[in-house]
This record gives structure tokens, sequence and C-alpha cells, in this order.
């Protein structure tokens, strides 16, 4: 009789999940794909205000956000939607979206993708954060990312197909 693998249970308490800083920002990855079965990833990530990547599409997972603190503004297709604290957006593979970090202060949301395999590009394109904190002149400038977002991205099905939110100061 043939025995099936399957994912084993594992507890991550505070401050113990690997972290990367990529796009200005802190991702905290609470649960990998290797952990899940490749079912899904589970990330915190902490951006701060004006962060805003450009409108894009990914072709191999769904995308969720449930936002704890702070605010953004979301794009799906043509339409916008304000998120707040306790706000919940999913996004099925394949529907072109942004968002854009609003207000004064940096937002904190749980990101779940699935299957999983999309926070493999941030930590590909990123780099592991020295402290679990925003990066200062000690992460990468998104100057320096962009053309990393550019190479990479495709492989992981990450098209963009449109400009970034603007500003709306």
């Amino acid at each position: 009789m043939k025995v099936q693998q399957t994912p084993g249970v594992f507890v991550r308490g505070p401050d113990e999940a690997p972290a990367t800083w990529a796009m200005g920002s802190l991702f905290e990855r609470l649960a990998s794909g290797k952990e899940t079965g490749g079912a899904f990833d589970l990330t915190l990530a902490t951006q701060p205000p004006g962060i805003a990547p450009p409108l894009h599409v990914h072709t191999h997972e769904a995308e969720a956000f449930y936002e704890l603190e702070g605010t953004m503004v979301c794009q799906t297709g043509e339409e916008f939607h304000a998120l707040a604290a306790g706000s919940f957006i999913y996004l099925p593979a394949g529907v072109p979206h942004a968002f854009r970090i609003t207000g004064k202060k940096p937002a904190r949301f749980l990101s779940l993708d699935a299957p999983a395999g999309l926070m493999d590009l941030y930590d590909e394109v990123g780099m592991p954060a020295a402290e679990r904190r925003l990066p200062g002149a000690d992460g990468r400038s998104i100057e320096e990312e962009i053309p990393r977002w550019n190479e990479i991205g495709p492989r992981y099905g990450l098209q963009v197909v449109g400009p970034p939110i603007p500003a709306n100061d």
C-alpha cells in the first residue's frame, strides 16, 4: 500500500516568518507553497503610502487581500474600490488589477495567493529584510528593482498591462 505524502502542520510565532524587502515594502511570509503543498502563499505585507504597482495580470494564481491597517484603492478592470481596515477583496486569476496605498500611514494587509508561487517572485526580485521594518537606504530602490521585475516577472505569469493608479493628492 502506497502512503500518500501530505503537507505537515506547522506553526509560526510572531516575527518568525522569513521576511523580504521589495517595492519599498516589507513582506513577511507566513506560509509558503513549500509548507502548504503548493496550495497557497500567505503573506503579511507592510507598504508605505504612495506605493502603486502598475495595472497587471497574474495568469497563474488568484489573489486576495484582507486589510488590517491603513487604506488603499484597488482597481479591477475599470472599477475602483476603496479598502480600509476590515476590508477584503478577491482577485481571480486573469483579472487586470492595480492598487495604491493611500493616506498618511503604511498599510498592513494579509495577501493570499492560490495556488502558491507568486511570493517566490518577490523573494527573487527583492532582498532578505535586515529587520522587520520598511526598508530605508539599506534596501534596493524601486528604480533598481524595475528592470528585475520586467525580466523575472513573466516567468511567474506576471503581465504588466497598464500604468499605476495616479496619485490623488
